[in-house]
């Protein structure tokens, strides 16, 4: 197994959230942020699972975790919306990774951010579902044993194109009757606007395996609408889209009552979570947990780093900011025409929730200064720990009011 070294957790972590920073809120953003992106948290938190180098450029990562709630499969591609074929495990929660694991070799003929995905059929047998695209098309390849072995790919619907995104989240629906999995396209028959986006779905029956052909769900001239995000709500009766604008204007959400037969008019997320390529999962306290590129702007002082957004799913359909953030990687990557700014080149994520309340985190980013390519790298951490630092920096500020008040 390889991984990045890792001090005597028990300590580590205490040590870490002594040291970790808060960065309060302001008049210009309403939430305060658990900074895990310094020096001793990453030491803490950070497991490196594929290295960039000076000639390798590692990007787009997706996790899944098995049912065992400690296995993780992690796919990406080598260059931006480069070739798939990268491939790891890890058997302890996200700890240790493998070295990379064989592949079929036709893999490396598709590209642009694989997305993988335990799926299930109606009868309940479970494939490992890898999606990615070639010229436009999407493909897919299976497991049927759990990740040992591997199909090639083939491609997954006559009616499944142009995409640009294999795709970006598939959840069931209809009782797990059906799969609803969405997507971004280009505009058929556009001529003028050459990268359109629109969002698209598509239905499967057979776990995975075969799919309707698109259908296009929000289609909105001058914006770019991509990398849709299902979320069901707490109660099982609604379905909430969380979606990137790539015109960078507001990212927007909407949602479904009938399991995306259908679905509202979109309206603006809460600043707090303008981003690319959200990723959510709930926690075992009904937290929701948001993943996602921050690409707030100057309102942000997260501007362009990968970060997590913490709050409730009534938080987002009513328009409310949330509870807090927490800053997890920082991003290094410098425009080569303008070396001051950052790039928001990072972001792409996969969240898993293990059995003791870990969130692990993988993406990724330019994580050191220098001529390194991007790295891929999974942060680890629980929200009873980012509530705590965040409780000690509010007690201190309450202890240093107090005090302030008395002199």
């Amino acid at each position: 197994m390889t991984t990045r070294c890792l001090l005597p957790a028990a300590l580590l972590f205490l040590h870490a959230f002594a040291m970790a920073s808060v960065i309060p809120p302001s008049a210009d953003f309403p939430l305060a942020t658990v900074d895990l992106s310094g020096p001793a948290e990453a030491a803490a938190r950070h497991v490196v699972v594929a290295r960039g180098t000076t000639e390798i450029y590692q990007g787009h990562p997706t996790t899944v975790l098995l049912p065992d709630g400690r296995t993780i499969y992690c796919v990406w591609t080598i260059g931006h919306g480069g070739p798939c074929g990268p491939m790891k495990r890890s058997d302890d929660g996200g700890l240790t990774w493998s070295d990379l694991l064989p592949v079929p070799e036709n893999w490396k003929t598709t590209s642009n951010c694989p997305a993988i995905y335990r799926l299930a059929d109606p009868e309940g047998k479970a494939r490992l579902v890898v999606f990615a695209q070639q010229k436009g098309v999407m493909r897919r390849a299976y497991s049927e044993d759990d990740g040992k072995t591997w199909s090639p790919m083939q491609p997954a619907g006559a009616g499944l194109g142009p995409s640009v995104m294999p795709f970006t989240d598939v959840k069931p629906v209809d009782g797990g009757r059906r799969l609803l999995a969405m997507t971004n396209i280009r505009r058929p028959g556009e001529t003028k606007e050459k990268r359109s986006n629109v969002l698209a779905q598509s239905f499967s029956t057979d776990g995975g395996l075969t799919w309707s052909d698109y259908e296009i769900v929000r289609d909105l001239p001058g914006l770019r609408l991509c990398e849709p995000e299902i979320v069901r709500s707490p109660d099982g009766k609604q379905l909430l889209c969380l979606i990137r604008e790539d015109a960078r204007h507001e990212s927007l959400f909407m949602t479904s009552d009938d399991e995306g037969r259908t679905w509202s008019k979109e309206k603006k997320l809460p600043r707090t979570l303008w981003g690319d390529r959200h990723k959510a999962s709930y926690t075992p306290d009904g937290r929701l947990v948001v993943v996602f590129r921050d690409v707030g702007r100057k309102t942000s002082p997260t501007n362009n780093h990968f970060v997590a957004w913490v709050g409730r799913y009534d938080d987002i359909v009513n328009g409310k900011p949330g509870l807090y953030r927490v800053k997890l990687i920082h991003n290094h990557r410098r425009g080569k025409n303008f070396p001051g700014r950052l790039m928001d080149d990072c972001g792409y994520p996969g969240l898993e929730v293990l059995p003791d309340a870990t969130l692990v985190a993988t993406t990724y980013a330019k994580y050191t200064e220098g001529d390194e390519g991007n790295y891929v790298v999974a942060v680890r951490f629980k929200l009873s720990e980012t509530d705590a630092a965040l409780w000690d920096f509010l007690s201190q500020k309450r202890a240093a009011q107090k005090n302030g008040a008395g002199k």
